[in-house]
């Protein structure tokens, strides 16, 4: 399920798009200004962001350009102008697309769909365990806590861990998935990724990485 950040200090006009959206099976998540957008931004996995461009503190334009300094994702801009110079100042923000008010809601969902496909937005590349979110995308580990980035190893490494909660591992199998058939290197590689995810893990209380012993690795998830 993607989640969509609807940026509006008109609680109405937020709770229209929330139940457009999430009749058409997206998570929403709601800032009544740019302000808190930018928190929930630092702290959430976003995949699209539908934002007013009038709102107190800090406006539309201003955090279009916000985002686009320190996130690729898609953003739709909505707005009751209509004038072309609006619409300038939006794209040159870093808008995708533009949306008038008051507006057709299947014309909403299409043009989300469209910017998520644009962008290659791929949901089968995220594992959710209990509360906790792995994005080999964005190479994070996240809960609404904490988050942590990884390397790009040690997050395929989790990822296929985390594919089969409580399966085995052998550390052949480890090194044909994420190194490949042609690697030449020690195998104790593997252990070496262990020993680094496990620490950057342990604000995680929901998963854990098991060794079992003379056999290889499994991922422990306490609601399995």
């Amino acid at each position: 399920m993607n989640t969509i950040l609807v940026v509006d200090d008109d609680a109405h006009i937020r709770k229209l798009i929330r139940l457009y959206l999430e009749n058409s099976h997206y998570h929403v998540i709601e800032a009544a200004d740019g302000k808190e957008a930018l928190h929930l931004l630092g702290k959430n996995t976003i995949d699209l962001a539908i934002v007013d461009v009038m709102m107190p503190h800090v406006d539309g334009y201003e955090l279009t350009e916000d985002i686009r300094s320190f996130l690729d994702i898609p953003i739709l801009m909505v707005t009751a102008k209509a004038e072309s110079q609006d619409k300038v100042k939006g794209f040159r923000a870093g808008t995708d697309d533009y949306l008038v008010k008051p507006f057709d809601p299947v014309e909403l969902i299409l043009r989300v769909e469209a910017l998520l496909k644009r962008y290659n937005i791929n949901i089968e590349n995220r594992i959710k365990l209990g509360s906790v979110t792995i994005d080999k995308d964005r190479l994070t580990v996240y809960t609404e806590e904490e988050t942590v980035s990884l390397k790009k190893k040690e997050c395929e490494l989790l990822f296929v861990l985390a594919s089969s909660p409580g399966k085995i591992f052998t550390r052949n199998q480890l090194i044909e998935k994420i190194w490949g058939y042609d690697y030449e290197g020690d195998e104790r590689t593997v252990d070496v990724h262990i020993k680094r995810l496990r620490e950057q893990l342990e604000v995680f209380e929901d998963i854990t990485i098991t060794t079992v012993r003379g056999l290889g690795y499994r991922l422990e998830d306490k609601d399995v």
